[in-house]
Order: structure tokens, then sequence, then C-alpha cells
């Protein structure tokens, strides 16, 4: 027990254990990025596939979508490395803000809006630019190599359970009857 502390209520645990899955997830995502900066290639490669559309079906009929102009496939790459820093950011700043509100419900409530917007972020990112753009604009799906699709289910399924735990009020203990 800590000193010169109440003990943890039920409900004071579980906004500790939601401060920390939020910080794990802007762990990871400030990781994806840092990777993404300090190993380069390894995922440009990805990008500039995916975007050129080079690995999809040889008959396909929407190879016309393909960005081949190298400047612009590396900024949609610098496009996703800077969501990801920020949505690290968010994340990280929400878990603080979160774990310095773990005391009370009101302001653990009220902290909790940077944390959503950066799990958010984690969705849009990869379920948007990933799942709809890379996936079905681009056809990603049909490269037997360059397909980042599961990954990318898995990551934004992350940050939304983690979303969804965030979002679920704690409970203030049992609901009494109003008087008559």
């Amino acid at each position: 027990m800590l000193p010169d502390r109440e003990p943890l209520d039920a409900q004071a645990t579980i906004r500790v254990l939601k401060a920390g899955m939020v910080l794990a997830i802007g762990l990871w995502a400030l990781l994806v990025a840092f990777n993404n900066v300090v190993d380069y290639d390894a995922n440009w490669q990805f990008v500039r596939h995916v975007l050129s559309m080079d690995t999809v079906f040889p008959d396909n009929a929407l190879k016309h979508r393909a960005i081949t102009d190298e400047r612009l496939q590396t900024a949609v790459y610098w496009l996703i490395i800077a969501a990801e820093w920020t949505m690290g950011a968010l994340c990280l700043l929400g878990a603080i803000r979160l774990f310095r509100a773990w005391r009370s419900r009101d302001r653990f409530i009220r902290a909790k809006a940077i944390a959503a917007c950066g799990l958010t972020l984690v969705f849009l990112t990869y379920f948007v630019g990933f799942v709809l753009i890379g996936g079905e604009w681009f056809c990603m799906w049909q490269s037997p190599i360059w397909n980042g699709q599961a990954k990318a289910v898995m990551f934004l399924t992350c940050a939304m359970l983690v979303l969804i735990v965030l979002l679920v009020d704690e409970q203030r203990g049992p609901s009494r009857p109003s008087g008559g």
C-alpha cells in the first residue's frame, strides 16, 4: 500500500488499468513511428508497391489508380509516419492525464478526451488508410507479398477494444431506487 494514500477501490483500480491500456497503445504507436524513421526502407517498399499496384493481378482493370510518382509515394509514406507519431503522442499524453486523474471519477472522465482522440486516430489510420484506401482502392488484397490488411485489422482492433474499455463508465456502485 502506498504511504498516506487510501487503498484503491474497485473503480479506481479500473481507472488505473484503463490508463495503462492507453499507455500501451501509445508506446506501441511511437515505436512503430520510430521504426519507420530509423528503418525507413522496410516499410517504404511496402508503401511504394501498394501505391504503384505493381503486384496486383495482371489483368486488373483498376490499375489506372496507381500512383507511380516517387514524390507522391514519399509524401504518402511521410503522412503515415506523421499519423503514427501523432496517434502515439495523443495516446501518451492521454495516458498521462488519465494517470493524474485516476483518484476522481469526474476528473478521469474529463481526461478521457485526448486518449480517445489518439485511439480514434489509430482506427482512422489503419481502417481508412490501409483497409479502405490500400486494400480496396489500390487492391492491396490482390498482392501475394504486399498485403498489410491483416496487420492493419489487428492494430485497429486493439485500439478499438481499448477505446471501448476506456469509454465504458466505471460503476458508481449499486443503483438505488428513487425514494417516494
